[in-house]
């Protein structure tokens, strides 16, 4: 394995611990989300993004847009992870006075771009946001992470018009397709195959694959920031949700996550466990 791909497979497996470790604070949450995305938030954080941890508003930044807002936790490993925020406030997750809240809230947090939670709307501001970049001459890009589940929303298909429509080639969209939401399978809720296909027919480019595979998450991101053409870019991820703690992984329905307090710890040690085994 290349340099890069073991500092990315350690950034993964620390944005899972750091998740669960939250999970434990509260005795539930948004688990599952978060494991499954942490090979996404490693790549994005640990090689393609540009940013500064020291100023998480320097204007030259690239923007992460979390329009799934409830995949915060997630979002809140990733940025203790890079720096942005500090280990310390992991213990203070969902707490009262907290910037952490249980929903991502620009306000709140540092390096949190948009409150996010009303599904749909993150890419709608995506196109909002790559539009004034452009007319700056800044050359940053802007990501936005999506669920599958927020392919049910129109403004979604609306938002994905327009930036075609614009040429905004500095606009990433990746697409967690775990296919799992509040109201059963996402499949199954609003039958969104074949994805690849829709969003390509909308003009955009699109790649689909395993989210939960770090060299093809890496390849995808290079080829989505490199791509010599006018076209918004989408990211399709597959992934497993609960991934790397088997028995969170088993789980049938795995969207909010409850677990008694020692099931934790054994998490957490399952974990460390697989951690080591693939990286001795």
């Amino acid at each position: 394995m290349s340099t890069l791909l073991t500092s990315l497979a350690e950034r993964a497996y620390r944005i899972r611990r750091y998740a669960l470790r939250m999970g434990e604070v509260q005795g539930q949450g948004y688990i599952g989300q978060a494991l499954g995305l942490a090979d996404m938030l490693a790549v994005a954080y640990g090689h393609a993004l540009s940013y500064r941890p020291e100023d998480p508003e320097w204007e030259g930044r690239d923007r992460f847009l979390l329009s799934h807002g409830h995949y915060a936790i997630a979002h809140y490993a990733a940025l203790i992870e890079a720096g942005i925020l500090p280990e310390s406030e992991l213990d203070t997750y969902g707490s009262d006075d907290s910037r952490l809240p249980m929903s991502g809230m620009a306000t709140y947090t540092p390096g949190m771009e948009i409150s996010g939670g009303s599904l749909g709307q993150g890419l709608v501001i995506g196109v909002g946001m790559a539009l004034g970049l452009r007319l700056k001459n800044n050359p940053a890009f802007v990501y936005n992470s999506m669920s599958d589940g927020e392919l049910d929303e129109g403004a979604t298909w609306e938002a994905a018009i327009s930036a075609a429509h614009h040429g905004l080639s500095n606009l990433i969209c990746t697409v967690d397709i775990n296919n799992q939401q509040a109201d059963g399978p996402s499949s199954q809720v609003l039958r969104f195959e074949p994805v690849a296909e829709k969003w390509a027919a909308f003009g955009w480019h699109v790649q689909r694959v395993d989210g939960n595979d770090l060299p093809a998450v890496l390849a995808a991101f290079d080829i989505a920031r490199s791509l010599q053409s006018d076209q918004p870019r989408v990211i399709l991820l597959d992934t497993l949700m609960g991934k790397g703690v088997p028995f969170l992984e088993q789980r049938e329905k795995n969207h909010f996550i409850r677990v008694d307090p020692p099931e934790w710890q054994q998490a957490l040690a399952l974990l460390d466990a697989q951690h080591a085994g693939a990286h001795p």
